[in-house]
């Protein structure tokens, strides 16, 4: 498999506070790898030191194998699409336009096509035309997630999609995504569900205090003392006839 990502001993500060501390790991094209963490541990900062949008102090992140420092915006773009926790959208524009923003790089009839077919992932198709501004939040969500999927890239990260979903729309977010790993791209997201990391997710990388704890397939990164030392959980991962899930209540004090 071709290597997706790598991240070789990065080290970021951030108002000189370390925000991660020598995290090292990668990931291949054709898997979903989720981060998980509680709040703090530098989950959005290793997404963004992954695009070279942090400055790192020490280490070395990898598109494809290539240091992301030499890299040129557009080469970055090439390689990886990103979606930020920021939903925000300024003009009310119609859904297949801020679809097709995601590959605004090809001609315009292309772009259209693209959006169009990622709208269709996303169960959108039906209101392209609909301004994102006149949609629910949850709407607009998936549009953006169908912009994401619009590059094309063969990485695709995402910072909390699932976040302030209703439940079926947060198993559909994970499926499309999942999706797109079987077919070849890597992806990977941060999520603070931990029952729905666990169903989703190939392998799941946890960070806490800047530092990364477990990097390993659910039953390996979601032990109980994983759960107790880093969540504050007492349980363990359970299976159910859904799937795995972690059946925790929080720690005694």
């Amino acid at each position: 498999m071709t290597v997706a990502l790598e991240l070789a001993g990065v080290t970021v500060d951030v108002a000189r506070r370390p925000v991660l501390t020598d995290v090292s790991f990668r990931m291949e094209r054709g898997e979903l790898v989720g981060v998980l963490g509680p709040n703090g541990a530098g989950k959005t900062t290793l997404l963004r030191a992954a695009l070279g949008l942090a400055r790192l102090r020490a280490g070395e992140a990898r598109l494809d194998g290539k240091n992301v420092r030499t890299l040129s915006e557009a080469a970055r773009a090439d390689l990886a699409g990103y979606l930020p926790q920021d939903r925000r959208v300024g003009w009310n524009l119609p859904a297949w336009r801020i679809a097709a923003l995601g590959a605004a790089r090809r001609p315009p009839r292309e772009a259209r096509v693209a959006a169009m077919d990622a709208l269709d992932q996303v169960g959108m198709a039906a209101l392209a035309e609909r301004g994102v501004l006149d949609m629910s939040g949850g709407e607009r969500a998936r549009v953006l997630l169908a912009r994401l999927i619009a590059t094309g890239a063969p990485l695709l990260i995402a910072d909390e999609p699932a976040a302030g979903l209703d439940p079926d729309a947060q198993f559909m977010v994970m499926e499309v995504l999942a999706s797109r790993a079987a077919g070849g791209c890597g992806v990977l997201v941060t999520l603070h569900d931990l029952t729905l990391a666990a169903r989703a997710c190939d392998r799941i990388a946890v960070l806490s205090g800047g530092r990364l704890i477990a990097f390993g397939r659910a039953h390996e990164a979601l032990t109980p003392m994983i759960l107790l030392e880093v969540f504050g959980l007492e349980g363990e991962l359970t299976a159910s006839p859904m799937g795995p899930m972690v059946a925790a209540r929080r720690r005694r004090q």
